[in-house]
């Protein structure tokens, strides 16, 4: 009986513990486990410490139930224990973990998958190109149907008014841009073609059709547009052929009218060191808008729409009807898959672009002239280029200026297109006088004269609106405000000959009249 009952009863040891004694209190039935935890916390160590306990001479003692006992005069001591075995089992752990993933890497030929991965893409990607191939035919065929149906509709009705090539009743089914596009030239830009691409002086009349699509597609390139938003060059090239063929064959609101206004904008971005200045984003907007800016445009401004009520008019509530259907036919076009040249950008940063796109074409409207260079005016002297309002102000003059910059270029340039213009702006008059409508003074043919149409054009509106830029961007006054002024004086000299001439003719006729009365 007490024998039993001594082989149950407690074991107490004595420890050193910080210079103190601390007894320790277990049953002979724990593990030793158990026995190193109460050891750990008895030392105010933590519990899963690695420890040796050794007497005072520094002995060895085993920890498990059966150690020797010890008395306070004779105090064990609970020591850490600092062994590499933890680093050992570190670099076994990752050792093991190396073979693992390179047996896995043999068992699924991760890199082999890799590789048929980017092979069976790049074959896809050719696939692709080879369909849009295929279609040419048939996308021809359907234009030519698209014609003919056109054709008949016109030879059978009554309208008078001003037809739009697209009139929106269809789905936008009449927008085909082209999709041959491996067959458009390849055209390599020599460096002195390069760099007149970034002045105003440069001369748009040398070049064809497939040699200005080239020059827009560089800029997109060299503006680094394709490389941040993305823009694969196979749909860029669409988009441009879309956006050529969906300009018509106007004397003036051309395609080639769109370039001009395109390189002075991309001319304006390197004169005025905007790409240190404003964001990706905004460069974007603003090559794109100056490239849409006139798309579809019948011939026949916002007057006449609005007094023949065409249905551009009707539409758009006469509210800028043309300006509002260059910017649908802008977004119709980009609505397409293969002329999506935002196909790659999140769906919010696109509703940003949309909307700064079409408040850029919108800002094109004459009629709001005064109210946008009175805006910009009213910013331009504390002109903030951290703030979204100013520049938005300042995007909307510069596509304003880009639009009827033609003045700024050498007069061999400048004044064929005044020749345009005026060809443009004597067919309306006479369709207004055939219909009856009202006929401005300065595109009545029997009234205006070219210096007369350039002058107080020139004074009012193109001088005060680039000199307003000036002041912020004072580097364009030799190469942009200067040749207007030149420009001017130009035509005011010739505006003295032909009144010079106009004065002697009148005396001439005068003298003969006198002289037949005395007879």
């Amino acid at each position: 009986m007490g024998s039993s009952s001594s082989s149950y009863a407690p074991k107490t040891i004595y420890l050193d513990v910080d210079g103190k004694v601390q007894r320790v209190i277990f049953s002979r039935h724990c593990s030793p486990c158990d026995i190193k935890e109460l050891l750990c916390s008895s030392s105010n160590l933590a519990r899963n410490t690695a420890i040796l306990l050794v007497d005072m001479e520094g002995a060895l003692i085993s920890i498990d139930p059966a150690m020797p006992a010890n008395t306070p005069n004779n105090l064990y001591k609970v020591v850490p224990h600092c062994t590499s075995q933890g680093g050992e089992k570190e670099d076994m752990f990752q050792n093991v973990l190396s073979q693992v993933a390179e047996q896995f890497s043999r068992a699924f030929r991760i890199n082999e998958l890799k590789t048929e991965v980017t092979n069976r893409l790049a074959m896809l990607e050719k696939r692709v190109e080879l369909e849009g191939l295929k279609v040419v035919e048939i996308e021809r065929c359907k234009n030519d149907l698209r014609k003919l149906r056109d054709e008949m509709t016109s030879r059978g009705g009554v309208r008078v008014t001003c037809n739009c090539k697209y009139n929106f009743t269809d789905d936008g089914k009449k927008l085909s841009p082209r999709r041959d596009v491996p067959s458009y030239p390849k055209y390599t830009l020599s460096q002195e073609t390069i760099e007149a691409l970034k002045k105003p002086t440069f001369d748009v009349w040398h070049w064809e059709h497939n040699e200005m699509l080239s020059c827009l597609e560089y800029m997109y390139h060299d503006l680094g547009l394709v490389k941040e938003f993305n823009i694969n060059p196979i749909t860029l090239k669409r988009w441009l052929l879309g956006i050529q063929e969906n300009y018509r064959d106007n004397p003036f609101h051309n395609f080639r009218h769109c370039f001009c206004v395109s390189q002075m904008m991309y001319g304006m971005i390197h004169l005025c060191n905007l790409q240190d200045r404003l964001t990706m984003t905004d460069m974007c907007i603003l090559m794109t808008a100056a490239v849409c800016h006139d798309l579809d445009h019948p011939g026949y401004n916002n007057t006449y729409q609005i007094n023949a009520r065409t249905d551009l008019a009707v539409r758009y509530n006469d509210i800028s009807p043309l300006e509002n259907h260059h910017c649908a036919v802008a977004f119709q076009i980009l609505s397409m898959p293969e002329c999506n040249i935002f196909a790659n950008i999140d769906p919010e940063s696109f509703k940003k672009i949309r909307q700064a796109i079409i408040t850029l074409i919108l800002a094109t409207d004459m009629a709001r002239h005064g109210e946008i260079l009175d805006s910009f005016k009213q910013k331009v002297d504390n002109f903030d280029f951290t703030n979204e309002e100013h520049v938005k102000c300042l995007k909307m003059v510069m596509i304003k200026c880009c639009d009827i910059s033609n003045e700024v270029r050498p007069t061999d340039v400048a004044e064929p297109w005044v020749d345009c213009l005026l060809e443009e702006y004597f067919m309306q008059s006479d369709r207004e006088k055939s219909e009856g409508l009202p006929v401005a003074p300065f595109m009545d043919r029997d009234k205006v004269t070219k210096p007369t149409a350039q002058i107080g054009f020139i004074k009012f509106v193109l001088i005060p609106m680039f000199e307003t830029v000036m002041k912020l961007f004072p580097q364009i006054e030799e190469i942009m405000v200067q040749p207007l002024r030149d420009s001017r004086d130009h035509y005011e000299e010739l505006k003295q000959i032909d009144d010079a001439m106009t004065e002697a003719q009148k005396k001439k006729t005068e003298s003969m009249s006198l002289g037949g009365k005395k007879k």
